[in-house]
């Protein structure tokens, strides 16, 4: 079943160079409102190096149009795959990409905490780990992609192992050039809470200052420490 699906995901990833993507066991993992699917699919979408490398001091109209697209794509590629996998009578749930400004404002304000975190999907796939500002770090692409991820009722076998400690070392570039100062330095690994290293709080508040004073929009983005990480950037120490 697994090469059955990989075959079939692989046939809507156009250029496949622009993608990274990978299966887990959720088991155990999961709310229960996500009860009878217990594996995951989790899917990357790079974005575009020109457009994240112009953050500099904070977000760009472009970074901020790019991100949205790269958001809509992916919940269409989601869907279109899921349908596909129904075709082949194989139960779907779909975790859309994002949430809405007004969703973080008011389901996800007390805690900023989805039902399903693309992050965890993405790392017991083994396609990366949480860095020191809490971006998803792949091994491809480093923080520069978006996440999706479609969950299954069928048994999937993972390509790679799950990642369970930081890789990111002795680099602090991200916790430097944070202007929330969200971050206190402290690796992550799967053993720890994300209030023990990373301040969501505080990246929300900036965020949203961010989109009102460079944006005029009520937008939560912000882009510095995604532009700043080195493997993004093409470092091959990882």
């Amino acid at each position: 079943m697994t090469e059955k699906i990989d075959v079939l995901i692989r046939r809507f990833l156009i250029p496949a160079e622009n993608y990274i993507y990978g299966f887990t066991d959720l088991t155990g993992l999961l709310d229960k409102k996500f009860t009878g699917f217990n594996y995951g699919i989790s899917i990357g979408k790079k974005l575009d190096s020109v457009i994240v490398d112009q953050i500099i001091n904070g977000p760009t109209i472009e970074y901020y149009n790019h991100y949205k697209q790269a958001n809509t794509d992916l919940a269409e590629l989601a869907a279109n795959i899921s349908e596909e996998l129904n075709r082949n009578e194989i139960e779907t749930f779909n975790i859309s990409p994002t949430v809405s400004t007004a969703e973080l404002d008011s389901i996800y304000y007390k805690t900023l905490r989805t039902d399903l975190s693309h992050k965890m999907v993405a790392t017991r796939a083994g396609l990366g780990w949480i860095g020191k500002t809490d971006l998803f770090i792949s091994k491809k692409f480093g923080p520069r992609l978006r996440l999706v991820s479609i969950l299954i009722n069928v048994e999937v076998k993972s390509k790679y192992k799950p990642v369970d400690i930081s890789r990111c070392g002795n680099c602090s570039l991200c916790v430097d050039k944070c202007p929330a100062k969200a971050a206190n330095g402290k690796l992550w690994d799967i053993t720890t809470e994300r209030e023990d290293f990373f301040d969501a709080f505080k990246c929300r508040n900036q965020c949203a200052e961010f989109g009102k004073a460079r944006l005029g929009i009520d937008a939560r983005i912000c882009g510095i420490c995604v532009s700043v990480c080195p493997i993004g950037q093409g470092s091959t120490r990882f």
